[in-house]
């Protein structure tokens, strides 16, 4: 309906021009061009599908000079019907020529020119696009942009031709040409004669040689030639280039360097075009980004931009004025703007905000003359948004359902610990997190929270952060990872500043009372909290710079987070989430294989993000774990409610999403169709659940706790045509909603029925019905006339032709035409505003759709249980939790098998596990290379987070105790980009473990010592195992190679030996894995037989053997642990506790007055650990 919309508007057709008549259009009629005898011979096949250009005729002259079109008309005819070549290059700034000019001469003879007669010298695919965005774009190739340099509307390009060493006179005599066509193949001819090159000598019988060809004579024109720009440096135009400097004139190897901006001299402005200066103001600001440039159809990049482009994806490189340039189709920068931010560059993205009739429609309502200067010629753009990795907004652009987060991140020491405060949006939905601790020397909860979230981006505040904090982060975000450093104060702002730029900017604003009581509940509460507040003003500041953070903050979404939910669920630390695999798989780093891949049944992407939160936090409360049970059994026993939602719901939008885009302003209007239509489809989804809302249950709460939509949904009913919206892209209100939407559409009704007036008015005066209105490119509402009709007025202006028609432009029309156009501008306008009422209009209740969406997320993560529950085959069973928190810490599991392996592997080998109550709490597990042990720890830990997220178990019977934690070290790995060795790294997780682990901790050792000698190794393991059996009292499973451990705790109370079954066949050296857990000490760890199955020649593996047999420390303390055991054997570990208690005790005599010391030793005298020492030395 309204074409005036920016980058596409239509031709306006100009007063009649002076009609002129040239001699020469007809004086080489007939005469065909000596050019033609170079030309290659067309194939006939092809002529229908592919355009040609008229043959050129030309008189033929005595001069060895090349030859020039008759004519302009002429010498750029075109086949009628056939795709023209179309040029948008930047035309001349004093381009004046009227485009709408009468062809010469109104006679029927005479041939018509078409309004687009550029032929350029480059391909017709400027930009290389491929075949389907060409035909995409087919439609669209003639709707090209005014250029910015001229203050008409359209200007004809002329071709460029070579000056002439002298200046002739107008004459009917054709004109020279400068160079053959574009489609001319290049072909070298000889400078002279070649009889020239010789001479005949009669007297000499050598062989002739060639006389010297004389040198060519230097053009006037070749001398003044430029050399294309795109094949010129950037710093060759631009000196300032060579040597870059930020804005504040500080090199690149400078401490301070800000690679963000760049320095350009003052001088260099003086030299630039208008075009080049608005370019440059923008890109100053942002150097490392990849500026895209509104140009007409296209977006288009330049200089170092340009370059990147041709580099890395190929797009052809060319120049605009004095920039070289590559561009892409409006239609596919979504396309291109994907490709750059996968290689992890900033997008920034430059629009035009007005169209040239909108500018022009400006300038005459300003009353500025219509001859304005060159810097008021350029059409005005503006900077729209920046788009990084980690704040993407739009969901065409979004690859993933899951969350990318954007963090800013403050850091302080307070009493010798680091202290932090975090700040990090969710850009696609508008949810800020917000969070401020003081963590443990070995950061903990920072670790935690890297690996829970994985930001996408990183606002650092520069030279502000300890080295271990960057280590943290480094080895645990991705290589596409954006990191920012902002500058204190001024990018990274402090509390102060952020309390008065929230307040300034009026986020929020309360009607009577400060801004302050309008703020939200969450972000008045971290108001004194110095660091949070910092961080999150960076992050304000920083949305700020992208264009978004108005539409952002201004939702009011914000929460508080805690990474390690000690009260109220399991923690799971970010090394256990990295050594359980519970997002990403060791192997590759993908998702394949890992517990969230498995429970992540989903159909809908918010609720797969709220899946991924509870993953993140399994509860630790049994009476809302049984609650969540009984919800999952109840799906799956009557599959009603599951059946009714997955078929309403799967399809539906990123509601959560749009939400956000709504409240912005910038949602899609069929986006905007398809929010309605989804709260309109859980509207009629829940009342088909009603009927479950009676219970008590988790379903029923949910089901009933849903607001009413039919309240506000019932305004959206009728508001506007839906079928418009969907087709037009167009919001179109029902009569008398929106009054001036219907004004500005009576405006056009009214002239389109004068110009239907007109139209018959035409035919009843020359007498023909086949007169017809006909739009031609961007001239529109032509009137097309039959050929055979010859009356037709003077006053008429032809425009173009066909054999069988001639098209026109009258005065009269020309002004209704006119009068239509700014009617469709300004409608166009209205339209826009209209669109933004609605989307307000539905933000009032923005509380009310978001309750909604979170419903809904809860019913689909619970269906996702309840579908991974159903898919655990058999056996399989509903966990059993012990409620008594005076009851031992307790996990029990019968024929246990891998939850995450129950669908891949057929044949898994199920085992029992038993931890704690009546049994010892750790079992201490040996067994062969190879034969199970690491897959054993997992499963036990994968199990223990399945039955607290509420999932049924694969194994025949499951008994548990809440756990508040698991904690693992598991593998052999370094960090060496962290400075840390693989037994650093070991005692480094071994040491969180000592210090965080309870008595309700489950926790998981593999094979720790062997990052050190067997001496160093066998102490530490030793001593850790002895440590948290008998005084942390915590339950897990201790897997090692040092037999002798067993041996040493033999009699340990809280310790039982296992082992994983295999058979050995030592004449092959082969050993068969039963991957069974049974009681009892494995005979070893045959890496000997290992060996021989991998392929070691069996010269190494015997010398080996031997080697092991006379130089093993731990077989050699084996053997003498077991010499000892003659006698009584008193393990190290118990003589030492024995030591320090007798030592502990003197201390606190000594002391007793002094209760600080009484406490702390006190802590060695726990009840516990007393009893376990009291039973081990019973044992002796």
């Amino acid at each position: 309906m309204a074409r005036g919309v920016e980058g596409n508007e239509v031709s306006t057709p100009k007063a009649n021009a002076q009609k002129k008549t040239t001699a020469s259009s007809q004086s080489s009629k007939g005469q065909r061009s000596i050019l033609g005898f170079f030309q290659k011979k067309p194939d006939t096949k092809k002529l229908d599908a592919v355009s040609q250009r008229s043959t050129i005729s030309l008189t033929p002259a005595p001069s060895s000079d090349n030859l020039a079109p008759s004519s302009p008309a002429e010498s750029s005819q075109e086949a009628v019907g056939v795709k023209k070549a179309v040029n948008y290059a930047e035309s001349s700034e004093d381009e004046d020529e009227d485009v709408f000019r009468p062809l010469s001469g109104n006679a029927p003879n005479a041939r018509a020119a078409k309004r687009r007669k550029v032929v350029t010298d480059d391909s017709d695919d400027e930009f290389g696009v491929d075949a389907a965005t060409e035909a995409a774009m087919a439609d669209d190739m003639d709707d090209f942009i005014v250029p910015d340099d001229s203050d008409e509307d359209i200007v004809l390009p002329q071709k460029r031709k070579r000056q002439q060493a002298t200046s002739t006179s107008k004459s009917a005599t054709p004109k020279i040409r400068s160079s053959p066509p574009a489609d001319v193949e290049d072909i070298e001819m000889p400078t002279v004669s070649t009889a020239q090159q010789w001479t005949f000598d009669p007297d000499n019988i050598e062989p002739g040689t060639a006389r010297p060809a004389p040198p060519p004579k230097k053009s006037t024109a070749a001398s003044k030639g430029k050399q294309k720009v795109a094949g010129i440096d950037p710093e060759k135009r631009y000196t300032w280039l060579a040597n870059l400097q930020d804005a504040d004139r500080n090199p690149p190897d400078h401490p301070d360097y800000d690679p963000r901006t760049i320095y350009i001299p003052p001088g260099a402005w003086v030299g630039f075009s208008p075009f080049e200066k608005q370019y440059w103001e923008i890109k100053q600001k942002f150097w490392n980004t990849i500026v895209f440039f509104k140009k007409g159809k296209f977006y288009e990049l330049y200089e170092n931009d340009a370059t990147v482009g041709h580099q890395l994806f190929d797009l052809k490189l060319t120049d605009r004025v004095n920039m070289r340039m590559v561009g892409v189709p409006e239609a596919s920068l979504d396309h291109w703007a994907n490709q750059f931010v996968a290689k992890g560059f900033k997008i920034a993205r430059v629009d035009q905000m007005e169209s040239a009739l909108a500018k022009e429609m400006r300038e005459r309502d300003d009353g500025k003359p219509s001859k304005a200067k060159k810097e008021d010629k350029v059409i005005r753009r503006e900077l729209a948004t920046v788009l990084t990795p980690g704040t993407l907004v739009d969901g065409s652009m979004l690859q993933d359902d899951m969350s990318t987060f954007c963090a800013a991140i403050k850091e302080r020491d307070i009493d010798s610990c680091p202290a932090f405060g975090i700040a990090f949006v969710d850009a696609a939905t508008g949810q800020f997190h917000l969070a401020e601790f003081i963590d443990d020397p070995d950061m903990t909860k920072f670790e935690t929270f890297v690996a829970q979230t994985r930001p996408g981006e990183l606002l650092i505040e520069k030279s502000c952060i300890s080295a271990k904090a960057l280590r943290i982060l480094k080895n645990n975000t991705g290589p596409m990872t954006i990191w920012n450093y902002l500058k204190p104060e001024k990018e990274f702002w402090s509390a102060d500043i952020t309390c008065r730029e929230i307040d300034a900017s009026e986020y929020f604003v309360h009607p009577d009372q400060d801004n302050i009581e309008a703020w939200p509940t969450v972000l008045r509460e971290a108001k004194d909290k110095e660091l949070l507040m910092s961080a999150f003003g960076a992050l304000v500041q920083y949305l700020r710079t992208l264009k978004i953070e108005r539409e952002l903050v201004t939702l009011g979404n914000f929460s508080w987070y805690d990474p390690i939910r000690k009260a109220t669920s399991l923690v799971l630390d970010g090394q256990s989430l990295i050594n359980l695999e519970v997002f990403a798989n060791t192997f590759d780093g993908s998702a394949e294989g890992t517990l969230f891949s498995m429970l992540n049944r989903c159909v809908t992407p918010f609720g797969k993000r709220m899946l991924r939160q509870w993953v993140c936090h399994p509860l630790a409360d049994a009476r809302k774990i049984n609650a969540r049970l009984d919800a999952v059994e109840a799906l799956n026993a009557d599959s009603t409610v599951e059946d009714r939602f997955t078929s309403s719901l799967s399809k539906l939008p990123d509601l959560e999403r749009l939400l956000s885009r709504v409240h912005a302003g910038r949602c899609k209007v069929g986006d905007f169709v398809k929010v309605i239509e989804g709260f309109e489809q859980i509207e009629y989804t829940m009342s088909l659940l009603s009927e479950f809302g009676e219970g008590e249950g988790v379903i029923g709460q949910l089901i009933t706790g849903m607001p009413d939509l039919a309240s506000s949904l019932k305004y959206w009913k009728d508001a506007f045509d839906r079928e418009k919206a969907r087709e037009n892209e167009i919001l179109v209100p029902q009569t008398g909603v929106e009054t001036d939407f219907d004004e500005s559409q009576d405006a056009i009704d009214q002239v389109m029925e004068e110009m239907n007036a007109f139209l018959k008015k035409q035919r009843r005066e020359l007498g023909s019905t086949s007169i017809v209105y006909r739009d031609n490119g961007k001239e529109i509402y032509q009137l097309e006339v039959p050929a055979k009709i010859t009356k037709v007025p003077k006053s008429w202006d032809q425009m173009s032709a066909t054999k069988s028609v001639k098209r026109y432009y009258t005065p009269e029309l020309r002004k209704l035409v006119r009068a239509l156009q700014e009617a469709q501008e300004t409608h166009g306008q209205i339209v826009k505003e209209v669109a933004g009422r609605f989307y307000a209009r539905f933000d009032e209740d923005y509380s009310t759709w978001l309750a909604a969406v979170k419903i809904i997320a809860q019913l689909d993560c619970l269906i996702s249980l309840a579908k991974a529950s159903a898919s655990m085959g058999e056996p399989s069973c509903r966990p059993e939790f012990v409620d008594d928190a005076r009851a031992r810490t307790v996990i029990e599991f019968e024929e246990l098998r891998h939850p995450c392996m129950t669908s891949t592997v057929a044949d898994f080998i199920p085992n029992d596990i038993k931890l704690g109550g009546d049994a010892p709490n750790i079992d201490l597990l040996t067994g062969a290379n190879a034969a199970g042990k690491s897959t054993v720890l997992r499963m036990t830990c994968i199990a223990v987070i399945l039955a607290q997220l509420g999932v049924y178990l694969p194994c025949s019977r499951a008994r548990l105790t809440p756990v508040d934690r698991i904690m693992s070290r598991l593998g052999a790995h370094d960090a060496i980009f962290a400075a840390q060795s693989t037994f650093f790294v070991e005692l480094a997780e071994t040491k969180k473990i000592l210090s965080e682990a309870t008595p309700r901790s489950l926790v998981i050792l593999d094979e720790l010592g062997r990052g050190t000698s067997s001496y160093d190794g066998v102490a530490v393991a030793e001593a850790v195992l002895h440590h948290l059996a008998t005084w942390q009292g915590c339950i897990g499973v201790f897997a090692t190679h040092y037999h002798s451990l067993a041996v040493e705790f033999e009699k340990h109370p809280e310790i039982k030996p296992k082992r994983m079954a295999i058979d050995v066949d030592d004449k092959n050296k082969r050993v068969t894995f039963l991957y069974k857990l049974e009681d009892g000490v494995a005979e070893g760890s045959f890496g000997m037989h290992c060996a021989a199955m991998c392929g070691i020649p069996n010269k190494v593996i015997d010398r080996a053997e031997v080697a092991a047999r006379e130089w093993e420390h731990t077989s050699r303390l084996k053997e003498r642990m077991e010499k000892d055991r003659v006698g009584v054997y008193v393990p190290l570990g118990m003589q030492s506790d024995v030591a320090w208690m007798l030592k502990d005790v003197g201390k606190i005599a000594e002391n007793e007055k002094d209760d600080s010391i009484v406490k702390e030793e006190g802590e060695i005298f726990a009840e516990r650990g007393l009893e376990v020492l009291r039973l081990a030395i019973e044992a002796l």
